[in-house]
């Protein structure tokens, strides 16, 4: 268990199983998320039963897309040369983030992000930390991503979409963005077949926990709205 004010350590992620739970927390906390990241661990979701802490994961193996290796589908490809949808950084994080909050998942019966969890990464956006890539059909958000950016790394939270190909025109987005500016890995978290499709891959936690450490020595600084 985490302390309230923050000041506990995260255990050491190699220690952990590999469904990868580390900890348990009553809040998150902006200074907590960062170390979080930072050490390879996440937030995932609360207890689903009283006293509904916050868990903590760092999964074996680990989901990862290289830049270098998205892989676009045919329709993807033709939503983008229709340029179907026009595509902001940052301009609405918060409608971002809550439309991730509020879409319906097949897989899941209620969402993990949470007032709480919206209210502190709109911070951590606030601080230029998590950014938004966001899909437009005239005024109307139809899909987008956030995440964080730290070192050469980028950490994907969620996605959303309420138009086909509009958050997978994002992340296409995304890997151009992080590819162009020499980024090593966008952070996928957990296997999906959909993640998979889209050129993203395994690795063994203790090898990206060393990828992480290395990509995060290495800071990039850029104006994130002025890379569409």
């Amino acid at each position: 268990m985490l302390d309230e004010e923050g000041t506990t350590p995260f255990p050491d992620p190699r220690t952990s199983g590999p469904e990868g739970f580390v900890a348990v927390s009553r809040k998150l906390g902006l200074d907590r998320l960062i170390q979080a990241y930072r050490k390879g661990i996440f937030p995932w979701m609360k207890m689903d039963f009283a006293p509904f802490y916050w868990c903590w994961f760092s999964p074996d193996p680990r989901m990862l897309l290289f830049p270098d290796e998205f892989k676009t589908s045919r329709s993807l490809r033709k939503a983008i040369r229709e340029e179907r949808f026009e595509i902001r950084i940052d301009h609405d994080f918060r409608s971002t983030i809550e439309a991730c909050a509020s879409v319906e998942r097949p897989t899941q019966e209620t969402t993990w992000i949470e007032r709480d969890m919206i209210e502190d990464y709109v911070a951590l956006h606030e601080q230029g930390i998590a950014h938004s890539f966001e899909a437009y059909d005239g005024d109307e958000l139809a899909g987008g991503l956030y995440g964080l950016s730290m070192g050469s790394l980028f950490f994907g939270e969620s996605m959303f979409h309420h138009a086909s190909e509009a958050s997978k025109v994002c992340l296409a987005k995304l890997a151009e963005v992080a590819g162009r500016n020499g980024f090593a890995f966008i952070d996928c978290q957990v296997h999906t077949p959909h993640l998979e499709s889209m050129g993203a891959r395994e690795i063994e936690r203790a090898r990206f926990l060393d990828l992480l450490e290395d990509g995060l020595s290495q800071p990039r600084t850029m104006d994130w709205q002025k890379e569409t």
